[in-house]
């Protein structure tokens, strides 16, 4: 039921998808503080094109690789399990996470400004702020880090038995990145000076989606059979419905004009559905 022949487009779309976090690293570095209104369409897009293809595509894919192996009855009530399953794996890992470093926690134009504020440029922060706006980049790095794991399942997999679906999961997983990439970047940058610093932990964040997408293949390719696959998909689903309202739509509506967020959520419904239509 796996397409191994698949294996190689899987791994270099979740590679670039995790690469997005070195994306937002640049933005970081170039757009200054205040430029970020493009993320709230982008988070709202990434946000819509997760909802509309873990409702429309991935359960319905789920549901029926399910019913080879089961009833529709029983198949129904697994699948369904399955998605809040996933919801709940994604739960515990933010409770896992400390807030302050939580990448699902939205972060403000203000607070992004606020990192620079006794600035007028890097290295002008005193030692102590310095050295606590280091801590609190790296130990964002690693939140991300952590988040990424299953993320990175979630597209390896996704592409695998599906490669067009694996891209729009991969273009919806690389938009929410950059926000992660930027999160990271700014307190590091600006406590240490060092644009190579801020970059490599905010690249090495998102190194952990191609990873966790070889350690859980490796794990789990021995049960995937096409009903096991059909219960991940279902769990794909609700992992990215999670993203999409607990991380995506409250950034959205952090960095949204007007009604930013709400064009960006309905154009990433829109071009998902139109893309699923044309490759139907």
């Amino acid at each position: 039921m796996m397409h191994n022949g698949n294996f190689w487009i899987a791994i270099l779309l979740t590679a670039l998808a995790g690469s997005a976090t070195a994306v937002g690293s640049f933005i970081a570095f170039f757009a200054g503080p205040r430029n970020y209104r493009f993320l709230s369409w982008g988070t709202g897009f990434a946000a819509g094109v997760m909802i509309y293809i873990s409702f429309i595509e991935l359960m319905e894919e789920g549901l029926e690789m399910a019913e080879g192996f089961y009833n529709a009855d029983a198949a129904g009530w697994i699948i369904t399990g399955a998605f809040f399953v996933g919801i709940l794996i994604m739960f515990i890992i933010d409770q896992l996470v400390p807030h302050e470093h939580n990448p699902h926690e939205a972060r403000s134009e203000e607070d992004l400004a606020e990192v620079g504020r006794h600035a007028h440029g890097p290295g002008a922060l005193t030692i102590e702020d310095a050295g606590r706006l280091e801590r609190t980049g790296v130990m964002t790095a690693l939140a991300v880090a952590i988040h990424n794991f299953p993320e990175g399942l979630v597209t390896f997999l996704a592409a695998l038995q599906d490669p067009a679906l694996g891209v729009a999961i991969a273009i919806a997983i690389a938009l929410h990145n950059i926000p992660e990439g930027i999160s990271i970047s700014v307190p590091l940058y600006y406590a240490t000076g060092s644009r190579r610093r801020a970059f490599t932990w905010s690249a090495l964040s998102g190194l952990a989606e191609p990873l966790g997408a070889l350690i859980g293949y490796a794990l789990l390719r021995p049960f995937l059979t096409a009903g096991v696959m059909g219960i991940v998909f279902a769990g794909i689903a609700g992992i990215m419905v999670y993203i999409a309202l607990d991380e995506l739509l409250p950034t959205s509506r952090e960095y949204s004009r007007g009604h930013d967020s709400l064009f960006g959520l309905l154009g990433g419904m829109f071009v998902m559905a139109v893309s699923l239509l044309l490759l139907g």
